[in-house]
């Protein structure tokens, strides 16, 4: 049998399972990121674990049809698969539910007539199929977004769990030795070759091969592009693989959608955009004012940078224009540490990946960035909300004095306190701002191995 690895997300499901009053549970996010895996671990907490996978088998949706009798559809299912389905014993779990609407409308029922039942639904395009069924049972199913494996999981699964252990011990007041410092750099650099699709992981803990990671890698793009004709009837595949393969060969900018495709209607490109976004490939990083909270009070949606979904699929798409993916690929491998964080976007687009990880899954986590344009540019790459005041977190390994558009933010917003993400060390320093010498600042150095610390 395969083996599992453990997600982060497992916490929150087990915390679903004990709670008495618990919904139908959706677990959300893209194509192979682990969520039938995480559902059928957690099944090991059940006396009985009953699966139904809409795509295989098919017959299993016309239990859906006609009136939707949830304990009628338990018990056609039990005799289905030979499977007793008894509430408090049994999880049920519809896999690739996004095949069968009327089973998703179904969810609903199981809370108001079967609630002592353990029903949990997964699907890789499933938000599609929710934008055509909007009052599908919001208030009575719950959802959790999954994503590949974070920098920790990796650690994790490679049987690093004492470093990381090191690690969380550490602060900018006691940095880490330099010897797992440097142990810890090292794995940094593995991860975004290996990436966090859990079968990419699974391979190089099993062969220690970054060549058979990039096959696994390739095999998922192509499985992808593959459902970009399932999105929807009118999307345009080609556009879409258009789009992605863009959004990759940006990283780390504003999107520019002639840098694209000079021939498409910007409508369209948007479109794709947003298309990509929904199926869980790319995240926006949107640009904000910051002058209070909300963040998204004052967004530009108009302005956005793109995170793609995993470093290693990054590494899979750019193969194909092979100098740009060789640069990439030697300055992870044996580029400084300080080259890797500032020319490196890929490090810039981990970190954002990494925030939005780590916070709680039961939604979407939002990103955003400032830029400031005119005569003098600036730009901050994230800007996250702690006890309740932007937190701004740059992505870089430079001196104080090269940190211009830091200080020009915090000084703008009035801010005393920020973030550098770095492959420098655990440490801190405070900054006396030259324009008005009573306004210290405090920068709290955090690496790129320890993002989930911010």
């Amino acid at each position: 049998m395969k083996e599992y690895f453990s997600r982060i997300i497992d916490k929150y499901l087990i915390e679903w399972k004990d709670d008495s009053t618990h919904k139908p549970l959706l677990l959300r996010g893209a194509r192979q990121v682990g969520k039938s895996s995480a559902a059928r671990h957690l099944g090991k907490q059940f006396k009985y674990f009953a699966e139904i996978n809409f795509e295989r088998q098919r017959e299993a949706k016309t239990f859906f049809s006609g009136d939707l009798d949830v304990k009628l559809i338990a018990g056609k299912i039990s005799k289905y698969i030979n499977v007793p389905i008894e509430a408090g014993k049994t999880l049920l779990f519809l896999d690739e539910i996004q095949d069968c609407p009327e089973a998703i409308m179904a969810l609903r029922f199981f809370k108001e007539d079967y609630p002592d039942l353990h029903v949990i639904a997964a699907g890789s395009l499933l938000e599609f199929t929710l934008e055509n069924l909007p009052a599908f049972g919001v208030g009575r199913i719950h959802s959790l977004f999954m994503y590949p494996m974070t920098f920790d999981e990796f650690l994790d699964a490679t049987g690093n769990q004492g470093i990381a252990s090191m690690r969380d011990m550490a602060d900018s007041q006691h940095p880490l030795d330099l010897p797992f410092h440097n142990k810890l750099v090292e794995l940094y650099r593995i991860y975004l070759m290996v990436g966090g699709m859990p079968e990419s992981v699974a391979a190089w803990v099993n062969n220690q091969d970054f060549l058979r990671c990039q096959k696994v890698q390739n095999d998922i793009i192509l499985t992808y592009e593959d459902d970009f004709n399932k999105y929807k009837k009118n999307a345009n595949p080609d556009l879409l693989r258009v789009v992605m393969r863009g959004v990759c060969h940006q990283i780390g900018n504003p999107i520019s959608l002639t840098g694209i495709a000079r021939d498409v209607r910007s409508q369209n490109i948007r479109e794709a955009l947003r298309q990509l976004t929904h199926a869980g490939i790319i995240t926006p990083v949107i640009a904000t004012a910051a002058n209070d909270i909300p963040l998204d009070a004052e967004s530009k949606s108009h302005r956005a940078k793109y995170l793609f979904l995993d470093p290693g699929l990054l590494l899979s798409v750019l193969q194909l224009d092979l100098a740009e993916s060789r640069q990439l690929i030697e300055l992870i491998m044996v580029g400084s540490p300080h080259d890797l964080v500032n020319k490196g976007a890929i490090t810039e687009m981990v970190a954002g990946l990494e925030i939005v990880r780590y916070k709680n899954p039961i939604q979407r986590e939002k990103l955003f960035y400032w830029e400031k344009t005119g005569n003098s540019t600036a730009e901050v790459d994230y800007l996250q909300i702690k006890d309740m005041a932007v937190l701004p977190v740059e992505v870089k390994s430079s001196t104080q004095g090269g940190m211009k558009s830091l200080w020009t933010f915090m000084r703008e917003k009035h801010l005393h306190e920020a973030v550098r993400c770095s492959l420098e060390n655990f440490g801190e320093f405070k900054y006396s701002d030259l324009q008005d010498r009573s306004e210290i600042r405090h920068v709290r150095i955090v690496p790129l191995y320890a993002v989930g610390k911010i």
